[in-house]
């Protein structure tokens, strides 16, 4: 069964002058990734704007983005709905359309208790027999999603594949892979504020999902793989040392709004944010640019 390893790039959603989803653009990114070295794709994460698709919106992004991408690079789409049985009804019709893999959260906003959370994650994961991973990210939920839990899931749920990991805790990381081994890979976000990609590698994780590839996706590859040479951890040290400012500048806001202008200034698709997400403008777009052209990127990967 397929795991997740490397980069795992969490994707926009990109969106035309309309408003409506742009689905050209869709095809544009997949086929940049793939040039360029990730691993595979998030679609439909917090960086996708999830929560502001609608329901029809979210089954036609899985239709025809599994449809375009399969053969070019795995995709896995975030299948949190606010109750059980609508994530296992999207994550069921996922599985039927060909996905590669499902992304469950904690429902946000409920705060259920940690018992009812591991139910819910235990059911959405048994109703499908494709690659599962989980995203803990308490930040945006409210809940945490506990290491008992994570290893519960690992002992009963052999489509466990992977734990996307948004915690301050090194303690937390290293408990989590105490429980489940090589049996689940471990892989976490890029937000310069937890620091945890290096940390993450040294205990035996498998990867980064990130947002920075989106951006810089050949570099996040080179950082992001599993380290099993003294070069690799070389390699991986210093291109996160350097690239660090753009990680700090892409996390300015929340997720998409500077990911989605650092694309538009490349040439490639992304659109505005939805609202209420602003779009970047001002100082801040200029300093963004400023940035990408001191640092080569504009000139490596813009398409304009």
């Amino acid at each position: 069964m397929y795991k997740p390893t490397g980069s795992w790039v969490a994707i926009p959603t990109p969106f035309n002058e309309s408003g409506s989803i742009d689905w050209k653009g869709f095809e544009v990114l997949i086929d940049h990734h793939k040039k360029h070295g990730t691993s595979l794709l998030l679609v439909m994460g917090s960086a996708g704007e999830v929560t502001m698709l609608s329901a029809d919106e979210r089954k036609e992004i899985v239709r025809r983005v599994t449809k375009y991408a399969k053969g070019k690079i795995p995709v896995f789409f975030g299948a949190t709905f606010p109750t059980t049985e609508e994530t296992i009804k999207f994550s069921k019709f996922a599985e039927a359309e060909g996905a590669d893999g499902l992304v469950y959260t904690a429902p946000p906003y409920l705060l259920p208790p940690q018992t009812a959370l591991a139910e819910h994650l235990l059911a959405c994961a048994k109703s499908v027999s494709i690659p599962v991973a989980i995203y803990n990210n308490p930040s945006r939920v409210g809940v945490y999603i506990e290491p008992d839990t994570i290893g519960r899931l690992a002992d009963e749920c052999p489509n466990f594949v992977a734990d996307k990991e948004a915690m301050p805790s090194v303690q937390h990381l290293v408990e989590v892979k105490r429980r489940v081994g090589d049996r689940v890979h471990i892989l976490c976000c890029d937000f310069p504020k937890y620091s945890i990609i290096l940390p993450t590698l040294a205990i035996g994780g498998h990867g980064a999902a990130n947002i920075g590839g989106n951006i810089i996706p050949e570099e996040m590859a080179l950082i992001s793989r599993p380290w099993d040479s003294i070069d690799k951890v070389e390699e991986s040290r210093r291109l996160y040392f350097k690239y660090y400012p753009l990680l700090e500048a892409l996390y300015w806001f929340s997720n998409p709004i500077v990911i989605k202008a650092a694309l538009n200034i490349l040439g490639l698709p992304a659109g505005k944010p939805r609202r209420p997400y602003p779009e970047l403008v001002g100082e801040k777009l200029e300093q963004l640019k400023t940035m990408m052209r001191e640092m080569g990127i504009i000139e490596k990967y813009g398409c304009k």
